[in-house]
């Protein structure tokens, strides 16, 4: 491994993401914060509120299914721009909606728009970082999500007290702009990128192969994208459902009106914050101090995630707000730590050129397995009211992926190319 050198331009360009994938958050979010006062206003009930979230879950899905594949063939500053500029223009379609079915429509193309974002990222780190400090990047791009949903706690509940509903939809896209032009401007490769190093340049290229492009119908020959997407199809409706539904169970459970909800989210989402990053340093931490192998810290830190969202199973029976707030943001801490180390172990087993491709076939699983939790959230809070198996599904299948990985995947190594 070579000695750090002095150049930080990568880490400018991680910076870039954070942004990106922070702003992503932010207008995904928007409508979760507001759903319980929209459903006063417009009137929808439980299983249509589903039904909306599922929309975009479902064109997520869709778009992941060829985003992957379309940035590995276009490259990552056009496409990432791309997408930057069309999900924010779907946001901002939300503030010129007032049915059940005009927001099921806006969501539909934020999905396929900001589809692009988790793995125009990855692909960006690929390019950037040598493979030792990647968990570490796709910690602090992880940690984007919940500063997303931090600033979205902040702003949306001023911005609709002062402004109304549709003004915040319209101010939040808009912030999308200023990334675009941030990375149409500055985003290169290393290779391309006038202010690189070539000490930096050295550096980040040490860990890399030049390799020739995996087909389509070679890459779903490997166990391991398999493995990926079964992980994401069991973990990203967790995800999903504290991100739609916790709004709503903190103003069920414990009267919590739009006015006063933004100290309890940000409460949450810092906490997942800090686990993001440290989910990206633990496994650094273990192969560099420890001396562990990559698979025995990547499975390490995945078996840690697994263990501290189990408390979450008596979820429903919490009685105190700020007991349920710091238990909800360790578990959402040990879910991004989770994600983080997901993440990188697409780039710990697949060339750079086939990032992008795999990460968006295993997400595309993830917003698949979002729409059928989704409806099923809908229909058991509609029909019982009752969050208890929804709090059980959320505290076992971390346990569940685990064990599938450990199985599927005795040995995390690099894919050799014939």
């Amino acid at each position: 491994m070579q000695t750090k050198p002095q150049g930080k331009i990568r880490w400018t360009i991680c910076a870039m993401i954070f942004a990106a994938t922070t702003i992503n958050l932010l207008d995904r979010q928007v409508l979760g914060i507001l759903a319980s006062d929209l459903q006063k206003k417009i009137g929808w009930n439980e299983m249509q509120y589903g039904y909306i979230v599922s929309a975009f879950q479902l064109s997520y899905a869709i778009g992941m299914a060829v985003v992957g594949r379309i940035l590995d063939k276009i490259g990552t500053r056009l496409g990432y721009t791309l997408t930057i500029l069309l999900w924010s223009l779907a946001s901002m379609a939300h503030a010129f909606v007032g049915t059940p079915m005009g927001f099921g429509l806006a969501r539909v193309f934020l999905g396929l728009s900001e589809s692009g974002n988790f793995p125009a990222a990855i692909k960006a780190t690929s390019e950037w970082f040598p493979a030792h400090e990647r968990s570490i990047v796709a910690g602090i791009i992880n940690a984007g999500s919940n500063m997303g949903v931090i600033v979205a706690a902040l702003l949306v509940p001023l911005l609709t007290i002062q402004f109304g509903w549709q003004a915040t939809f319209i101010m939040t896209g808009a912030l999308g702009f200023l990334v675009v032009i941030w990375m149409w401007s500055y985003y290169r490769t290393p290779d391309q990128h006038a202010s690189v190093s070539e000490e930096e340049r050295n550096y980040i290229q040490s860990e890399q192969q030049a390799i020739k492009p995996i087909a389509w119908r070679e890459l779903l020959n490997y166990k391991a994208l398999w493995t990926f997407t079964i992980m994401k199809f069991l973990i990203d409706p967790v995800w999903y459902f504290y991100l739609y539904w916790l709004p709503k169970f903190l103003d069920k459970t414990f009267g919590i009106p739009l006015g006063k909800l933004s100290l309890p989210l940000m409460t949450v989402y810092l906490l997942s914050d800090a686990g993001s990053v440290i989910g990206g340093w633990f496994p650094t931490w273990l192969i560099q101090k420890k001396s562990y192998s990559i698979d025995s810290a990547r499975k390490t830190a995945f078996l840690v995630c697994a263990c501290a969202v189990l408390p979450m199973f008596f979820g429903s029976y919490f009685t105190n707000l700020w007991f349920a707030v710091i238990m909800v943001g360790i578990a959402l801490a040990a879910q991004q730590a989770w994600s983080s180390n997901a993440y990188t172990l697409v780039s710990d087993i697949f060339p750079s050129n086939a990032v992008a491709t795999v990460v968006g076939f295993g997400s595309m699983a993830g917003a698949l397995g979002g729409v059928l939790f989704s409806m099923i959230i809908g229909w058991v809070l509609e029909k019982t009211g009752s969050y208890t198996p929804l709090f059980a599904y959320a505290a076992s299948a971390y346990m569940i992926a685990f064990t599938l990985l450990k199985l599927l995947i005795p040995k995390i190594e690099r894919i050799e190319i014939l």
